[in-house]
Parts: C-alpha cells; structure tokens; sequence
C-alpha cells in the first residue's frame, strides 16, 4: 500500500466538543488537523441531552457549584481542580453564547443573562445551560461550523488512530510525543501523521460494556494508546450507569435525561409504587450512583426488567417545551410521556476516570495532552455531577490550547519510521473479533458492573486475559481494520479497569463491591496505575505501530 505522510503542529485526535474546543481557541498561525473516526459531527457530543452546568442564577455560586461537585464525587475530587473548573464555567458558557449556540432562554437578554436553567440530579441549584433537551447536538452544529470555515483545520474524517509516536518507541532517552499513526477506513492505508503537540479528545470507553448510552466510538482508544505510549491512568474503576436508559428492544443506548427527574419526574416500580426515598432522602434528585445501585437492586429483588420514570403528573405543555426531542423519539416508539410512564434500565454511560493529567491537560508524556472523558482531570472523583462533563470540555480544552499556544515549537522532530506491513496478511477470519467483542462487552457487564465482588473480578481477568491474548495473535498476523483497533483498545481498558477495581477495597462512588460494602476513610486516594517504559519499535514483532 502507498505510504502518506502528514505534518502538522497540532493533531487533536477526536471531533467532540472537547476536540474542537482546543481547535478553536489555538492560534490561527498554527497548522491544526482534526482526527475523526465517522464524519465531524459522530462523536459523543451531540448525543448530550443535559446541558453544561455553571452557577449563573443570583441564588447560586461557585462555591455551592464545588460543594455538589465533591460531594457526588464521594471524597476523590482534587478540591483545587474542582474550583478551578466552577470559577471558569460562567466564562466557558460565555464563550459559547459567543460562538452562538442556541441556548433556551427565558427572555432574549444578551450575553449569559435570561439563559433558562434546568437542575439536575446532585445540584442544588438551577444551573444547568441547555438547548431544549439536544444541548450536545447544538453545540456541535455550531462549533463543527466554526472549524470548517477556518483556513488552518484540516478535517481528516474516516480515520483511525491506531498508535502514539513517542522518544521511547524511537529508542531515545525523552519518551516526547511526536505525532500518531492512523488508519484511513477508505483506503486502508495508514497514514504517519508528524505534530509535536498531539491531543487526545477521543471519549470514554462505556462501549466495554453490553448495555452503553454512549455512541459506538466510545472504545476507549486514548485511555489505550496513552497507556502504551506510558501514560499513568486512574481511576477506571469508577464508570457511571446513567439511571434512565429508554428499555425498548430498537432503542438500547436512547438516554431519558436526567433534566426529566430535575422537572419532577418520578421512578416507580411495575406496580406504581415510587421507591427512591427508601434509598436517599432526596430521591429521584440523588447523584445519579445512587439511583443507578437502587434502580439495579430493585429490579433484581422483582426480577423486574425495568422500572417506570413518570412525568406524566406534570403538565402536557412543559413536557412539549422542555423535552421535544425526547418525547418526539418515544412518540416514535409508541409511548407517550405525557400520558403515561416509560420504561428505563441503567446504561454504562461515563468513564469518570482516564488518563491522568494536570490543569493545563498535560500527561505524563511531553507534547501529549487529554482532554475531556479520555482524561483523569480530578474534577470527577468517583462519581462524576451531572452536565460536568460539557463543562470539563470547554475548561480544559481552553487550556490545552492555552498551554500549547505558549509552548515554543520544538526545533527539529526525528525521522519517524513507516508503518510496516512487511509481515502481515488480510485475514479470511474476520468473525473472530465480532465474536471476542461480544464476549468481552458481555464479561465486563456481568462481572464488573453496578454491584461487583472479588469472584467477579477475578472471572472477568480469567477471560479478559485469553481475549487479550488471542487478540494480540491477530493482531499481530493480519492487516488491521477499524474494529480490530476499537477492540485491541477495548481489551486494554477493560484490562485496566479490572486492575482499578480489584485495588480499591472499599465501597466509594461509582464503585460498589459485595465484598467490601463499607466506605473506608483511609482509601480517600485516586487509584494510579504506573505502565512500563515503552518499547522501542525495533523489538516489535510485525509492524512500527505494534
């Protein structure tokens, strides 16, 4: 196959709004290209229903915005990080209302003023800026807009990252980033992208598990690529179920939003009997771990398929202002919210940890920064607040460009090796990573999910461990596709996120063991897993990127 080479100064691998927050805020001087695996507009962003949330309402302050952050985040957020974030939310939303995203409003006031504001789960304000119930998808629209008109973005859709091109796999002393190696899904070729400043905005890994709300990307490729290139992670024990999936065989990753209990809504049982009190006295407005473990437990104490969320109470008109898109899609299905209750499971929907990075999104290998669900912020801790996460995004992504922005060039980058195929052929077995993923995503839901136990854990490493090994086989012998790369990174997280949860002895946050059901003070610590130095490419069995 015919070898292409790029250069550019910033690869940004990944088109949510984390992504094209750091393109649009770095300076118009330097070279930027955007990696995508679909088209611009396929990440995780546009599926986000909530909104971004930020203490704008008079009543309200950062300093109530950082007490609900640390407290859904169960005792693991950095308190330093954690303000650091709320004191630029007000600013980060301006910044959006400046790139005119349609935010909803109570009345047409500029700037940040009359924004109308839901509340959420965990908060105890009104603060959460949204779009109707599609903020993601207007954000999106507006931002991915914005990049296509600007002369210095490249747009390189279609493409895979496969593996980060870092000192030590060249074999020197400096492990610095100096670009990625990716595959163009049309071609099949892989392309040698050269930037001395690359970052991750490559999502979570929620697509681990059988049950997601999250869209297919999500495999968790920067968590991978990060931690062979020798990133330190955190924290990966911690994933969030979102409590509200719509149950309906065509629709398994259609999220209910968390604004529809803000407005009022109600969890009941099969037989209308609301329960959530018996858990948490604030009941349907708890931090979403809660509601998650209670939703779970009742349903295996009634062998029920799935609870009820009801706000049908409510009237018909604010149902249709407030969430038209939602109810729009359950019309189509054949329920109708105003009338009548829908039927919701818990979903994997957020990976609170990732790779582990600093307040200006550096990671543990110069030139290489994190952004968004990919990173470890310390912003999240063991549960992450809702409508945190758009925040997150638009913060450190502002800073990442910042940072990159004030950093010199590096004088020279060495001569990067072509990706090899030398040794490799098209496989004729293809079903075998159709298969290994449905059996991996299935083990990590059973084994390492809502409520976990050493047992667990232990049988989901037995089998993680043959898929990873027959996996690397494959790998190794035959040309790559994009669903080999998505399920090599897949392994690699769930991998490391079975070596998270078996460390942390205790029940906290998002974490639930049968084994250890109590919370333990003395474990207020992230949990940091350190890789080993890389390898360099000349001890690679098949190809440079191995």
């Amino acid at each position: 196959m015919a070898e292409r080479r790029t250069a550019y100064d910033v690869l940004i691998i990944g088109s949510g709004l984390a992504g094209l927050t750091v393109a649009l805020q770095l300076p118009e001087h330097l070279r930027v290209a955007i990696l995508s695996k679909g088209t611009l507009t396929e990440g995780a962003t546009p599926y986000a229903q909530g909104g971004v949330s930020a203490a704008l309402d008079a009543a309200d302050s950062v300093e109530a915005h950082v007490a609900d952050t640390l407290d859904a985040g169960a005792g693991l957020n950095d308190p330093e990080t954690t303000r650091f974030v709320a004191e630029r939310a007000r600013s980060a939303v301006a910044w959006l209302v400046d790139q005119e995203v349609p935010f909803s409003r109570i009345n047409p006031g500029a700037g940040t003023e009359g924004l109308h504001l839901h509340r959420e789960g965990g908060h105890s304000h009104r603060r959460v800026v949204h779009a109707e119930d599609a903020t993601g998808a207007a954000i999106s629209r507006s931002l991915s807009g914005l990049v296509a008109e600007r002369a210095n973005i490249d747009l390189l859709e279609g493409r895979y990252a496969v593996d980060l091109i870092t000192g030590a796999r060249l074999g020197e002393a400096t492990n610095r980033c100096y670009g990625a190696y990716a595959l163009d899904a049309a071609s099949g070729d892989v392309e040698l992208i050269s930037a001395p400043f690359v970052v991750l905005a490559c999502g979570g890994a929620s697509k681990v598990y059988q049950y997601s709300t999250s869209p297919y990307a999500a495999t968790g490729d920067g968590i991978a690529m990060a931690w062979r290139a020798g990133c330190r992670v955190g924290n990966l024990e911690f994933n969030q179920f979102h409590p509200t999936c719509l149950y309906h065989p065509q629709e398994r990753s259609f999220l209910i939003s968390e604004a529809v209990r803000g407005e009022g809504g109600y969890l009941r049982l099969p037989d209308g009997e609301r329960f959530m009190h018996r858990f948490d006295e604030r009941g349907e407005l708890a931090p979403r771990d809660i509601v998650a473990r209670a939703i779970d437990y009742e349903m295996k104490r009634l062998g029920a398929e799935c609870v009820y969320l009801d706000i049908s109470h409510r009237p018909a008109e604010v149902i249709e202002e407030r969430f038209p898109t939602i109810l729009q899609r359950c019309l189509e299905l054949g329920f109708d919210m105003r009338t009548e209750p829908l039927p919701v499971v818990p979903a994997a929907h957020y990976t609170c940890g990732g790779v582990l990075t600093d307040r200006a999104a550096r990671t543990d290998v110069p030139g290489l920064y994190a952004v968004g669900e990919t990173a470890c912020s310390g912003l999240h801790g063991a549960n992450r607040l809702a409508s945190n996460s758009l925040l997150e995004c638009l913060v450190f992504g502002a800073e990442a460009a910042r940072d990159i922005a004030n950093t010199p060039l590096p004088g020279r980058i060495p001569q990067l090796p072509p990706w090899d195929e030398s040794r490799v052929t098209d496989s004729d077995e293809q079903v075998v990573v159709s298969h290994n993923w449905a059996e991996l995503r299935r083990a990590l839901w059973n084994y390492v999910g809502i409520v976990r136990s050493d047992r667990r854990l232990e049988r989901a490493a037995r089998r993680i461990d043959l898929l990873a090994r027959e996996v690397h086989e494959y790998y190794s012998h035959f040309r790559i596709t994009g669903d080999l790369i998505e399920l090599r990174n897949l392994i690699g997280v769930a991998e490391l996120t079975v070596r998270c949860a078996g460390r942390r002895r205790e029940s906290r946050g998002l974490h639930y063991t049968l084994d250890f059901p109590g919370h333990d003070p003395g474990q207020a610590a992230n949990t940091v897993l350190v890789p080993a130095r890389p390898r360099p490419f000349g001890s690679l069995r098949a190809r440079g990127g191995g």
